[in-house]
C-alpha cells in the first residue's frame, strides 16, 4: 500500500517530466525526444516573468514569515506571564482552519478599505499578494518552530543566564541555533506555499503581478500546453536540489548538537 501510495503520487510527475521532451504538440503523445519546448519557453516572456514574480513573493514570504513566526513561537513557549497567550495563540492558528477563499476575500476587503482610507497600499500588486502570503505562511511557521522549542531543554539556555550572558547573546549562540533545523523547514514550507498558491494571489494581485500558478491555471482552460510541462521539470528540478541541500545542512547541524555532549564528557574528563 505504500509502494501504491508513492506511485500514485509520483509516476504522473516522472511522465509530465518525461514529456517535457516530446517534440509533439500533443502532451499525452509521443513523438521523438527533443528540446523545443525549453526554447519556446525561453521566448515566453508572459510564462517567465510570471515565474520571477513568484519567485520574489515566494523569497519575501519565507523570510519576513520565519522571522515574525520565530518571535511568535518564542512568545508562546518562552514567555510565561502572558496574558493575552491564548487569544494570540487563536488568532496565529486562524488562517490554518480558515478556507483560503475566506482569507483572500477579507484581505481584499481590508486593502481596499485602507487604500480608501489612507491611500495605502494603492493598487495591487507584488506588496499586497506578498502580505496576503504572510498572513497564511505566518501560521505553518509558527507551528513548526512552536514544537521544536518545546522538545528543547530550557535549562540550557537558564543555565547561559545564571553564568552571565545576556538575554540577546543567549539567544543567537544558544536558541538559534538549537532551533536552525526548524527555521530551515519553516523557511521551505513558506517558500513552497507562497509559490504555489493561487487562490489568495487571484484575490489581492493587479495586472502586473500575476504568478506563475495564475497563468497555469489560466492557460489549462484553453489547452494544455507543453510548456507547462518544460517549466514544471525545470521548478522539481530546482526545488529537489534545494531540498536535498537543506536536508543536508538539517541532518549535520543536528548531528553536531547531538555530539556536543558528548565532546564536553571527554574533555572534561580529560582535564580529570
Amino acid at each position: 500500500m505504500l509502494l501504491f501510495g508513492y506511485a500514485f503520487m509520483y509516476v504522473p510527475l516522472f511522465c509530465i517530466i518525461a514529456l517535457s521532451f516530446n517534440d509533439s504538440r500533443f502532451v499525452t503523445a509521443w513523438s521523438h525526444f527533443s528540446f523545443k519546448w525549453y526554447k519556446a519557453l525561453a521566448q515566453n516572456s508572459i510564462m517567465l516573468d510570471a515565474a520571477l514574480n513568484s519567485l520574489k513573493i515566494a523569497c519575501c514570504t519565507a523570510t519576513i514569515s520565519v522571522l515574525i513566526g520565530t518571535l511568535a513561537a518564542i512568545a508562546i513557549v518562552r514567555v510565561k506571564r502572558f496574558k493575552g497567550k491564548p487569544f494570540f495563540v487563536g488568532m496565529i492558528a486562524a488562517p490554518l482552519i480558515m478556507p483560503d477563499v475566506v482569507v483572500g476575500l477579507s484581505l481584499l476587503l481590508l486593502f481596499v478599505s485602507m487604500t480608501n482610507l489612507l491611500g495605502w497600499p494603492g493598487e495591487h500588486g507584488i506588496l499586497t499578494v506578498t502580505i496576503a502570503h504572510i498572513t497564511l505562511s505566518l501560521s505553518y511557521v509558527t507551528a513548526v518552530i512552536q514544537s521544536r522549542l518545546t522538545e528543547m531543554d530550557s535549562s540550557i539556555e537558564e543555565a547561559a543566564l545564571d553564568l552571565g550572558a545576556t538575554p540577546v547573546k543567549v539567544f543567537f549562540a544558544i536558541t538559534i541555533p538549537s532551533i536552525s533545523s526548524a527555521i530551515m523547514s519553516g523557511w521551505i514550507l513558506s517558500f513552497v506555499l507562497s509559490f504555489d498558491d493561487v487562490v489568495l494571489a487571484s484575490f489581492v494581485s493587479g495586472p502586473q503581478s500575476t504568478t506563475l500558478p495564475m497563468v497555469v491555471f489560466s492557460s489549462i482552460r484553453m489547452g494544455l500546453s507543453p510548456q507547462i510541462n518544460a517549466m514544471t521539470t525545470i521548478i522539481v528540478s530546482i526545488l529537489t536540489v534545494c531540498v536535498a541541500i537543506a536536508g543536508y545542512v538539517i541532518y549535520h547541524s543536528g548531528k553536531k548538537i547531538s555530539n556536543k555532549p558528548r565532546q564536553e564528557k571527554k574533555r572534561w574528563q580529560g582535564l580529570m
